[in-house]
């Protein structure tokens, strides 16, 4: 697993834009800047829905006013779900990152596998990188939500 300190490896995500599909290397994503990411097991379901993206939309003011360039939110869902999401949930101040094939949530050692759920997905957590350094890294206990919340970042930066 990505410890607090290591560079975040290469990767490439999607995001659905206005502009269509887009595929955004890791590399030029994060660097030259502060990024808070949160990870996700999946869009749509209940705490992720109910509490943890919301506590992102709410705080997104406060974040960047600490030094935040870019609030993104990762999961093992295609770009289109996600952007679907980010409709339903009037989430536009946050970039919403596809890893449809869960190949950059395996490279940073951060997946779960939900057999009966969905399969192989990501594991809940936040993490502040700064210019592709991965600087807190806070990942949940199995079941708990509480380390990975836009409170508990923004207590950190």
């Amino acid at each position: 697993m990505i410890k607090q300190g290591q560079t975040l490896p290469t990767g490439t995500l999607s995001q659905l834009t206005t502009d269509g599909m887009q595929q955004h290397s890791t590399n030029e994503l994060f660097a030259n800047k502060k990024v808070v990411l949160f990870a996700v097991p999946g869009a749509f379901t209940p705490t992720c829905s109910e509490a943890h993206l919301p506590g992102y939309i709410v705080l997104a003011d406060q974040l960047q006013a600490k030094g935040v360039d870019l609030i993104a939110c990762i999961s093992v869902n295609d770009a289109f779900v996600l952007d679907a999401w980010a409709k339903s949930q009037n989430a536009s101040e946050i970039t919403m990152l596809a890893d449809g094939n869960a190949s950059f949530t395996k490279a940073l050692g951060l997946e779960m596998d939900t057999a009966g759920f969905g399969g192989v997905r990501s594991q809940r957590y936040a993490m502040v990188i700064d210019n592709g350094v991965v600087t807190t890294l806070n990942v949940e206990k199995q079941g708990e939500f509480e380390a990975s919340t836009a409170e508990t970042i923004l207590a950190t930066l």
